[in-house]
């Protein structure tokens, strides 16, 4: 479906619910009253944020006149207003400087989509029944104040758990005063594709407790432990930027990069030499070429400062990890290792890059310290063409609040009894969705007697709710952005609305205010404000002192100046966070290779799910733009497959399309095959996203959720689920699987190809 048909079938179509179980009955279409003032065929380029990914990048939203199917005053009609129709990067933005990744360009159907939950809603049904009435906006805030009102500490804290995706912005802010003003734990927050990990070494080796940015475009030498960064991982449209001027932006100059992993990604399918090592064993690898730079004097021992004393046996020039140990372990050849490293070292700038299924082993941590300590001897870190922090912008409220428990210590603490929660809060969140079977979260959020969902759509888990409080859109909101990576500036974003809301939605931080006054005493004393939007201007008034990108005499003057402009950013003047070495607080670690959940004799692959261009981690899997956009290297779409080595799929009789069961200790699937030669042979991998049971009617019941075969196993430090450290084993059903892709695609590899 194309852009112009879909806004044509969502503007004007079937009146029907928003929300198909709600059973209610069919609206006769109304002709609503405009609602602001319009110039019918002009355009209005509107500042916005992207809120499609953590990346925060900037947004120039184009909005016209138009026709829509609204919802007003309990009815569903048309009504003539400016709607967004296109939306583009902010040149000005320091982080993706005017450009847009296709996530960002698929927004608008975030707003646009026919699934969205229009009103208030509660449910009167069993819990799954998808039965709710609607009720409105005074009963619904009503009805969760007096809930959040009636809970009584059971110890020391309220029995309150507020689960919530990451939130690097006010409303985390709102979110953890909230929380703190009703003697409730912190937030609870989750994502599958979580970078705690990362957070953590980076913490103990730079002391940044947050994601790295790199600087492409001066490096001449890059090495990348399987992240995909010119696809879904950290800042892509950032780090795309970069890696496009690195070479092709420096005329007579064209830096290479290496991409070490195990199943070719987007990165690896761009890079100058593609090298394999074993899942879990790249830590190892980074070792084996400091090794050799350090035996061959190419880089100063001491250069890699703390950095290099997290690694146990670095000062005595890690014997232990020569070349050929290394080869081993890895199946990465010696010879190899040897050459890389002296290219790295004669090549500066040089950096190396590492995350996605490298920090997911049980043994991330040290894979990442590992990385660090080579990034520290090549002299990379705060230096041009390396690894930096991007600096936070000076607002006082953006102190890092308390991490609250995990989802899984949450679900055992419900199960166990241990930490009851009679009360759960749920905020762009679907663990029900993206979590293994062993921690039983579907079972724990059962048993809480009260659950409210701010979410715009039904899903996996506010399909459980009591009570849905559906958000406005990202286009319809108050947002703001504090980018973590992407850049060497400090950067606030900020957004007031593009357009109106199309339906009786209300703004997440308007409704925990509302709520807040309405439980009063210090619970409203510790949330002065009226709106969201005064809490943006009082937080964005602290930065008028500062010289940057915004600079204004009067309050009102800056107030104004910032949302034009997209935000706020330092420039020039305050370029570069600091690298402060932490203190070392525990033993240094040793870097071994990992462990797997289920015998090798029994289950012969390493399973890897994957963060897929359309999908992320399945939170754009309702948006059609996503599910008809073909995958980069397989051409895949509207469906999910199984990829699988040519040479493995020819000793197992396999071909292309047919439909294999997947299964684990913990679980089995069925997906067809997919013949992929950019993947190991005993690796098989599947993209994350398809296999929802509620999610819309573009994402329901397609294809295979890869996550519900998971083992539990954890990074032992951070407690970070290792979601690519399962075994699995692969059979025929002796069936074909529907397999899709783009222009009917290569049906079955040539032969000779399939022998490499």
């Amino acid at each position: 479906m194309d852009r112009r048909n879909f806004l044509k079938i969502s503007a004007v179509g079937s009146a029907t619910v928003a929300l198909d179980a709600c059973g209610k009955p069919e609206h006769q279409l109304i002709r609503f009253i405009p609602e602001e003032e319009l110039i019918p065929g002009i355009a209005q380029w509107k500042p916005g944020v992207c809120t499609q990914c953590a990346a925060g990048c900037g947004l120039q939203v184009r909005v016209m006149e138009g026709e829509a199917e609204v919802t007003r005053h309990g009815q569903v009609g048309l009504l003539s207003m400016g709607l967004a129709k296109k939306l583009e990067g902010n040149p000005a933005h320091p982080v993706n400087r005017g450009k847009l990744c296709a996530w960002g360009q698929a927004g608008l159907q975030v707003t646009y989509n026919p699934d969205r939950v229009r009103f208030p809603i509660r449910r009167t049904g069993p819990r799954g029944s998808g039965e709710y009435q609607e009720i409105g906006w005074e009963e619904a805030i009503k009805e969760l104040a007096s809930r959040l009102s009636s809970l009584k500490p059971g110890g020391k804290a309220l029995p309150l758990a507020f689960l919530t995706e990451p939130l690097r912005d006010h409303r985390g802010v709102l979110i953890g005063r909230f929380l703190s003003a009703l003697g409730a734990p912190p937030a609870v927050k989750f994502e599958f594709f979580e970078q705690t990990v990362l957070r953590r070494a980076n913490e103990l080796s730079f002391g940044h407790q947050q994601l790295p940015t790199f600087d492409l475009a001066n490096a001449n030498y890059v090495i990348c432990f399987g992240a995909d960064f010119l696809g879904t991982w950290n800042s892509p449209v950032a780090q795309n930027l970069g890696y496009g001027t690195m070479r092709q932006g420096r005329p007579g100059q064209r830096g290479k990069l290496v991409q070490v992993e195990a199943r070719m990604s987007q990165t690896g399918a761009n890079a100058d030499e593609w090298v394999y090592a074993k899942p879990g064993t790249e830590g190892l690898l980074a070792l084996g070429l400091a090794h050799v730079i350090l035996k061959e004097n190419l880089r100063p021992a001491g250069a890699a400062g703390e950095a290099g004393d997290r690694i146990d046996g670095w000062s005595r020039g890690l014997p232990d990890h020569t070349p050929e140990a290394v080869a081993k372990s890895t199946g990465a050849e010696a010879a190899r290792i040897q050459r890389l490293a002296r290219e790295m070292a004669e090549h500066a700038p040089a950096v190396v890059l590492i995350g996605g299924a490298p920090l997911a082993q049980t043994n991330g941590l040290s894979n990442a310290l590992a990385v660090n300590a080579l990034n520290a001897l090549l002299g990379s870190v705060g230096k041009p063409g390396g690894v930096s922090f991007t600096p936070q912008p000076p607002m006082p409220d953006l102190d890092v609040p308390k991490e609250g428990a995990s989802v899984r210590a949450l679900c055992e603490g419900i199960l166990a009894g241990s930490a009851p929660v009679e009360a759960l809060l749920v905020y762009n969140a679907n663990p029900v969705f993206a979590t293994p079977p062993a921690w039983r979260v579907q079972e724990a959020l059962e048993k809480v007697a009260f659950i409210a969902s701010f979410g715009s759509f039904v899903d996996e888990t506010s399909i459980l709710a009591d009570l849905i409080l559906p958000d406005h859109s990202y286009l319809e909101s108050w947002v703001d952005s504090i980018p973590e990576s992407g850049t060497t500036e400090a950067v606030a974003s900020l957004a007031p609305p593009a357009m109106n809301p199309l339906h009786h939605t209300r703004a997440m931080p308007d409704v925990l205010l509302e709520a807040a006054h309405q439980v009063g005493g210090g619970v409203g004393k510790a949330l002065p404000w009226k709106t969201y939007q005064e809490m943006l201007q009082a937080a964005f008034e602290s930065l008028r002192s500062h010289p940057g990108s915004v600079s204004a005499k009067t309050p009102d003057d800056f107030w104004s100046e910032v949302q034009a402009k997209g935000g706020w950013w330092s420039g020039e003047a305050a370029k570069s966070a600091a690298v402060v070495a932490a203190k070392p607080s525990a033993a240094p670690a040793t870097v071994t290779e990992p462990q797997f959940d289920g015998a090798v004799q029994e289950y012969p692959f390493n399973f890897l799910p994957y963060a897929s261009l359309q999908f992320g981690d399945g939170r754009h899997a309702n948006l059609p733009w996503m599910q008809e956009m073909p995958d980069t290297i397989s051409t895949a779409m509207w469906s999910t497959w199984v990829e699988i080595n040519p040479q493995t799929a020819e000793r197992m009789g396999i071909r292309q399309g047919d439909l294999l069961e997947v299964a684990s200790q913990h679980g089995k699937l069925q997906a067809p095959a997919l013949i992929a030669p950019g993947i190991a042979p005993d690796v098989v991998a599947m993209p994350v996203g398809q296999g929802h049971e509620n999610y819309g009617r573009y994402a329901s019941h397609r294809g295979a959720n890869p996550i519900k075969i998971l083992g539990p196993q954890s990074e032992a430090e951070t407690g970070a689920l290792a979601w690519a450290s399962t075994r699995v084993k692969i059979t025929r059903t002796g069936k074909k699987g529907k397999l899709i892709l783009f222009g009917g695609g290569l049906r079955e590899w040539p032969r000779e190809y399939r022998r490499r």
